[in-house]
């Protein structure tokens, strides 16, 4: 930490602003860790002058990250491995982060008995439940509300579904990762605006004209806090009132139709989604710096996505067309078909990275948010045109303390067995066991 405060009162971490709009709706503004919340050292929450319960150590966050349809795995997994392991042309985003990423390798697919998930939908269940494919959904709770069930009755929110895009194909198996049971879906948010008003409160009707800001409702009370504060603090509140204002407005200047859903029958193409997925990472980032919530998932893509990408210049075929040589595609196992998904698989990485490296700029405590979250990224498959189960890839990021960040591993075992090493070796949530799991994998850990 760059000041040491020794006599001053400690600033409770679940302090909020909050204040009412002129339209009496309730505003809540959460506060970054500032550094009159931690001990002398930066290195647990303080508990002098607030309740017992509230000191302790700095909680362990996790993120949920998936998107669609597989890789292109001649252009994402490295050659090599170890710690000099290459930058492969779709991990390039990632490479100014590569201390704080694993890169992973070898890992099978699996569901409680051994079976691999073939087809999307078996695939997407087993990925994410342990289980196999009901039929209608996911076959059991989803690992992200494993996790919650331990991290999350500490925060306002047990867990945020985040997502970006609306595709509509499909059924509930393909439009969601998260499940709080037996075909019970968690579907994730994908509305910016949305998941701005359920972070902060209702908007009232001058805040959508573009005529106030919800900062305007907590102004009084940031004002009488801000005087209490060191000088380090009073900027670091400063900077993230400013950073809530930008959101609003970005999120304020999003054109209408980004809100229209495509009907399954009709061609979709992602509009604006690469604003919109670093809007939802930066509120996301906001949530869990904020406290919160310590749990979220987030749906890049859909599984079996059936997405142009107008920005790559990709609109002659859709996502699940250039992986399966259907339609216009070219077929993904010729050279221009695997540079087509190559680069989708780029701009995975790259908003991936994006979240990453937002995590790593917020302060918190002797260290930052990054060091204190866990992100997990996965896919349905590996090679996705012939629905491979085997062999999967994976990025691990975060927690750099506990994590064997910093190279490229290539093992045996499942991807359950991936999931129960981190959640009880990194997040400390005692699982004990997962139902796709058959032991531990300790080369992940620290």
């Amino acid at each position: 930490m760059s000041q040491v405060i020794t006599k001053r009162p400690r600033l409770s971490r679940r302090a909020l602003l909050k204040g009412l709009t002129l339209s009496h709706a309730s505003v809540i503004v959460g506060l970054p860790p500032l550094v009159s919340m931690f001990n002398s050292a930066g290195t647990a929450y303080a508990a002098e002058r607030i309740p017992a319960n509230e000191g302790g150590a700095i909680p362990k966050r996790f993120v949920f990250w998936f998107n669609g349809n597989g890789i292109a795995e001649r252009y994402w997994i490295p050659s090599r491995t170890g710690p000099n392991y290459d930058i492969s042309p779709c991990l390039l985003p990632i490479a100014k982060l590569k201390d704080d990423v694993l890169v992973l390798s070898g890992l099978d697919n699996t569901v409680m008995g051994g079976k691999t998930g073939s087809g999307h939908e078996g695939a997407m269940s087993a990925l994410m439940t342990g289980m196999p494919y009901s039929g209608r959904g996911g076959g059991g709770r989803s690992f992200d509300q494993l996790i919650a069930d331990k991290l999350g009755d500490k925060s306002r929110f047990r867990s945020l579904q985040i997502g970006v895009s609306q595709e509509s194909f499909g059924g509930s198996i393909q439009k969601n990762m998260s499940w709080s049971g037996l075909n019970r879906p968690l579907p994730p948010e994908e509305l910016p605006h949305r998941l701005f008003d359920r972070l902060f409160g209702a908007r009232d009707q001058g805040w959508i004209n573009r005529k106030r800001s919800i900062l305007d409702a907590v102004q009084q009370d940031a004002n009488l806090l801000s005087k209490g504060l060191p000088k380090e603090d009073q900027q670091r509140l400063d900077e993230h009132l400013s950073s809530i204002r930008d959101l609003e407005r970005s999120v304020a200047s999003l054109p209408p139709n980004y809100m229209k859903v495509t009907a399954p029958e009709e061609e979709f193409d992602l509009k604006d989604w690469p604003r919109v997925a670093k809007l939802q990472s930066d509120l996301l980032a906001n949530a869990l710096a904020t406290g919160q919530t310590r749990v979220a998932s987030y749906m890049l893509t859909k599984c079996q996505g059936l997405a142009r990408f107008p920005w790559l210049g990709l609109t002659a075929a859709r996502h699940h067309d250039y992986t399966h040589k259907d339609g216009k595609a070219p077929g993904e196992n010729g050279e221009e078909g695997q540079r087509i998904l190559r680069d989708i698989n780029r701009w995975h990485v790259e908003e991936f990275a994006y979240l990453v490296a937002k995590l790593k700029s917020i302060p918190e405590g002797d260290g930052n948010l990054l060091d204190n979250t866990l992100l997990i990224y996965v896919h349905e498959h590996a090679e996705a045109g012939p629905h491979k189960a085997i062999g999967h890839v994976n990025l691990v990021a975060g927690c750099r303390k506990q994590v064997a960040h910093g190279q490229h591993l290539t093992l045996t075992g499942t991807i359950g067995d991936m999931y129960l090493t981190l959640a009880d070796g990194v997040l400390g949530a005692g699982l004990g066991r997962y139902p796709s799991a058959n032991g531990k994998i300790p080369q992940l850990l620290a």
